[in-house]
């Protein structure tokens, strides 16, 4: 009868008596070659580092090998990884991308703005010596007539039908004159029409008063609406009284074939205003040249 298998031992199979022999053989020949390898580093330095690198030399490419599948892993998981990240990255990229694209527009906006600026100033420079400047002692802005009250009268050279503007551009027209005070009809009364033109492109137009604050710009020509958001619109000079390329209003919104705006001159923010020369539409003579003697 068999013992269990438990209870076996080692010497009962001539495998295991072989293998724990071998292992045993391995164990003193490992044994002694380190101490030969310790006696040859004492005794013989020189011939110790040349067994080094006869070692160093065997197993360098068990070394390349194992750098070669280690660097190899790293690169599978550093692709997983990038995988994985590529989506908030993109999401972070197309962040970045339309914020970088508002500062472009925001930008461009504002170069618009600066040179709309500009030509105002240059328009104000330019312009002839007024009348009067007088400071804006009273305005309507809830009735439907929208009128000021200029502190200047007929002592100080105002008079009905003159025209009045600020740096801002045009306010309105002169309709009443008293001695210390006078009335003026604003660009936006119902009963107010300024001949203008587009400055982007000099097409002609009206600009009539709505009573609400805002003005009505209808193009005289025919065809499709020419007006965009933003658009300024400045006096023609056309009919006299107002002078040519003075500021009148910005195109708000665009309604059927009209455009709405809103005027640059806000009377309810404005402390001054300028009464200037009515404009005749002719052009200025020459000074005569005079003759050598």
């Amino acid at each position: 009868m068999k013992a269990p298998t438990r209870n076996r031992r080692p010497g009962f199979s001539r495998r295991a008596q072989y293998g724990l022999f071998l292992s045993y053989v391995v164990a003193v020949t490992g044994i002694l070659v380190g101490l030969g390898l310790v006696i040859v580093a004492h005794v013989d330095p020189l011939g110790f580092a040349a067994i080094r690198g006869a070692a160093l030399d065997v197993t360098a490419p068990v070394s390349s090998l194992g750098r070669g599948v280690v660097n190899g892993a790293v690169s599978v998981v550093d692709g997983i990884g990038a995988y994985i990240q590529a989506g908030s990255k993109n999401a972070a990229m197309a962040r970045e991308l339309d914020a970088d694209r508002r500062a472009l527009v925001h930008a461009r906006i504002l170069s618009l703005e600066n040179a709309r600026l500009r030509r105002m100033l240059h328009l104000v420079h330019d312009s002839p010596a007024p009348i009067a400047v007088a400071r804006i002692i009273g305005s309507t802005g809830t009735s439907s007539r929208r009128l000021a009250t200029l502190a200047a009268g007929t002592e100080d050279g105002v008079r009905p039908g003159l025209p009045v503007r600020s740096p801002e551009g045009l306010v309105g027209r002169v309709i009443l004159s008293g001695l210390t005070a006078s009335r003026v009809l604003l660009i936006t009364d119902n009963a107010s029409v300024v001949p203008v033109r587009l400055a982007r492109g000099g097409m002609p137009a009206l600009a009539a008063g709505r009573g609400d604050g805002s003005v009505e710009i209808r193009p005289l020509g025919a065809g499709n609406n020419p007006f965009h958001r933003g658009d300024i619109v400045l006096t023609s000079g056309t009919g006299g009284l107002y002078p040519p390329d003075v500021p009148v209003a910005v195109v708000l919104k665009r309604d059927g074939d009209v455009a709405i705006g809103w005027p640059l001159a806000d009377p309810t923010r404005l402390d001054y205003a300028i009464v200037e020369k009515a404009y005749s539409g002719l052009p200025t003579p020459a000074p005569a040249a005079h003759a050598k003697p």
